[in-house]
């Protein structure tokens, strides 16, 4: 009888515990997955379409810097003041891009950019393994001709 109620106890303790380990692993989503919030690195893509057509400034910001693209929730943008610090950009000019724009236009040129240097260093890679580089497929493998 004891032995079944250890038992049993162990099972919830488990049981309960379980969820909240669970609850602790972190997800780490980055630009261009769906769910992304954060910094955009706007460089030479086009003009963003943004939600405000000024700057929302939190705490004053150096006019000097440029101003920095976040894509954030809806309400973080509507209540700046309360978000600001979990995007460190309480003291900077920030432009809130829309959605579409991000989505439409940032993510696939983003992806093709990025994804494709991937692609290729993991090929490169892939192809020094087996003794091939992309550099060797155009020689003619020290044959004289």
């Amino acid at each position: 009888m004891m032995k079944r109620i250890l038992i049993a106890s162990a099972v919830a303790v488990v049981t309960v515990t379980s969820p909240a380990l669970a609850a602790d692993v972190g997800v780490s989503v980055t630009i261009g997955q769906p769910g992304f919030y954060g910094r955009l690195d706007i460089g030479d893509y086009p003009a963003p379409r943004v939600i405000y057509r000024q700057p929302i400034v939190i705490e004053r910001a150096p006019r000097d810097r440029p101003p920095v693209y976040l894509r954030v929730p809806r309400h973080h943008a509507k209540h700046w003041r309360k978000y600001c610090h979990k995007y460190n950009a309480c003291g900077e000019r920030v432009y809130f891009v829309q959605d579409d724009w991000y989505e439409r236009d940032y993510v696939p040129r983003y992806q093709e950019k990025h994804y494709r240097k991937d692609k290729d260093r993991h090929d490169n890679r892939r192809d020094d393994r087996h003794g091939n580089s992309h550099h060797d497929k155009d020689k003619d493998h020290g044959r004289d001709h």
